[in-house]
């Protein structure tokens, strides 16, 4: 595998594995505009849920070498710090 061949390949995983991180925020924003509240349930397993799948995924592409480990932690950490912010503007209307 060429070198530039391996970077878009690492760009593309980080660029998909981010896509998944805005969609999970996406969802969690939605549900507790129109749905739930953070202290339902429901939100907890589907945030508990989507959260799970994507550090799967995260793993799976720092296996493969696509991504670096910190790379994937970092994602999951911004990921957390957003959703812990939007829970505190919903708790905090």
């Amino acid at each position: 595998m060429t070198s530039e061949i391996a970077v878009n390949h690492h760009e593309k995983a980080y660029e998909l594995l981010k896509a998944d991180a805005d969609k999970i925020l996406k969802l969690i924003k939605v549900q507790m505009d129109n749905l739930t509240m953070p202290q339902c349930p429901l939100y907890e397993e589907v945030l508990d849920t989507q959260m799970f799948g994507l550090s799967r995924e995260i793993d799976f592409a720092v296996r493969l070498g696509l991504i670096q480990d910190q790379v994937g932690k970092d994602l999951m950490d911004t990921l957390e710090k957003e959703l812990s912010l939007l829970h505190d503007a919903f708790t905090n209307k």
